[in-house]
């Protein structure tokens, strides 16, 4: 009779170990199809920045695009080490990138958007993340440009870092879910479809598989571990922040990805076993991790202007967290906005829609359109 149970627990375990795989692949398929059709587009739009608001706005337009802070910041540090962005023109695309790598979380809450309190919760966590970029951005971009703190404090850093050298990184998620997304974006090719089509299509699957698991993980987490997650995570997130940030730093820095990390979160929030002020230092901790992949690519050109462009990114987002988080008073500012609108979206589940649009395309392409 006990072997029957025991049973059960490692049959669930596999297939939450599967539809975990599935849904970093359908993570790695919407990255690949915005790709197809959105990658020379924003390296276009980089390169033409010059007004440190439409900076922003290219920022968040063309990394909620290829859904990967990564790859535009990335593409910002090889465009300063080239000449073809100064550090100043870069630094606002860089904050950019901050607020459109957030997207991703706010795709992965609508998975829930049939189920009314999961929802809610996982709405409110995934906007908490930007609800603090943004929030962010709004107080360092106007210090920066009147006062140059970031760009100044990198400088100096570079100065004392001079000489430094780097080394290629690749992360193990990546590699074990790259050859997936290839084959599939390979045979999608193979139709011999328009590039649009071929984006679209590649898009759409990736986006269907991540509801499915969504839904799925949700449901198994419930059903097997809830009770044990949240003693685990009571043990390694609720006594101390510091070591919810840390958390968030070396797991975003093992998959160079904040989106994962991020997105990785959401269900959890959603059955209830994380709240959302365990959520917020993960994801300070994942927004500090992800400049890694800037650091690495700026150490590898050997150009003290890239090495200072990442410096600012990582600057940046120190900044962020000492101003935010060590205050309770400053930690309900983002967890306040982020719950207030989850309460409209729960109301009007259309808004949580609009709001992605808005927030992440609409304003910044009419801002980039307008310039």
């Amino acid at each position: 009779m006990s072997k029957k149970p025991s049973f059960i627990i490692y049959f669930k375990v596999a297939i939450i170990l599967a539809v975990l795989y599935t849904f970093l692949v359908s993570i790695g398929l919407m990255g690949a199809g915005f790709k197809v059709f959105g990658k020379d587009f924003a390296r276009a739009l980089i390169e033409t920045t010059n007004n440190p608001f439409v900076g922003l706005f290219i920022g968040i337009f063309s990394t909620a695009l290829i859904q990967s802070s990564s790859t535009t910041t990335s593409m910002v540090v090889a465009f300063v080490a080239s000449g073809t962005l100064t550090v100043n023109n870069a630094i606002p695309v860089v904050m950019g990138a901050n607020i459109g790598t957030a997207v991703t979380c706010q795709l992965v809450a609508l998975g829930h958007v049939t189920r009314r309190q999961e929802f809610r919760r996982a709405f409110a966590a995934g906007t908490i993340h930007d609800m603090f970029n943004l929030m962010t951005v709004v107080i360092f971009l106007p210090i920066e440009l009147m006062t140059g703190f970031l760009s100044k404090s990198a400088h100096a850093l570079t100065g004392a870092l001079a000489g430094a050298s780097g080394m290629e990184f690749k992360s193990p998620l990546k590699m074990i879910t790259k050859p997936v997304c290839t084959a599939v974006v390979d045979g999608i090719t193979a139709l011999e479809l328009s590039k649009i089509l071929t984006g679209v299509i590649v898009v759409g699957l990736g986006v269907g598989l991540l509801i499915v698991c969504l839904i799925l993980l949700t449901r198994l987490l419930k059903s097997l571990v809830l009770s044990k997650l949240e003693r685990f995570f009571e043990r390694s997130l609720g006594r101390s922040g510091v070591v919810a940030i840390m958390i968030g730093l070396v797991f975003t820095m093992i998959v160079q990805s904040s989106s994962v990390t991020t997105s990785l979160m959401i269900p959890m929030a959603a059955a209830g076993v994380m709240t959302l002020e365990q959520v917020f230092p993960v994801a300070l901790g994942a927004n500090l991790g992800t400049t890694i992949t800037a650091l690495l690519a700026s150490l590898v050109t050997g150009r003290p202007e890239a090495l200072t462009i990442a410096l600012v990114h990582v600057l940046f987002n120190l900044s962020g967290i000492l101003l935010f988080y060590p205050l309770a008073a400053m930690r309900r500012l983002p967890s306040g906005a982020a719950r207030w609108l989850s309460r409209v979206a729960i109301k009007n589940r259309l808004f949580a829609v609009a709001f992605i649009l808005v927030i992440f395309f609409v304003i910044p392409g009419l801002a980039i359109l307008v310039s």
